[in-house]
């Protein structure tokens, strides 16, 4: 039951990322958008998107995980997925937001 917060942490984020996904891009910061050109939003929906989502789905299935089984092993997926889901995120600010801030 300990991870039920965990588990709808991830299904929220997951959720933000198909959002993002599919073209709506007001989850993410306006400073992290407003050098964004129109005709780059949707690649730019779609990097941000995919990279909220799997960040989502690695903290969602951590903690579907931990409520069965309790190994610490477990969390490497959460940390994988926020690692991988970051360098996603810093891509599509760094190509096309022209950089971090």
């Amino acid at each position: 039951m300990e991870y039920i917060v965990l588990c709808l942490l991830g299904v929220f984020f997951t959720i933000t990322g198909i959002i993002t996904y599919r073209g709506n891009i007001m989850y993410i910061h306006w400073y992290n958008r407003w050098k964004v050109s129109k005709e780059d939003i949707p690649v730019f929906a779609k990097v941000m998107g995919i990279g909220i989502m799997i960040m989502g789905v690695c903290i969602a299935l951590t903690a579907i995980l931990q409520m069965f089984f309790e190994r610490e092993v477990f969390w490497w997926i959460t940390v994988i997925g926020v690692v991988a889901g970051l360098i996603c995120l810093i891509y599509g600010l760094m190509k096309y937001n022209k950089g971090i801030l």
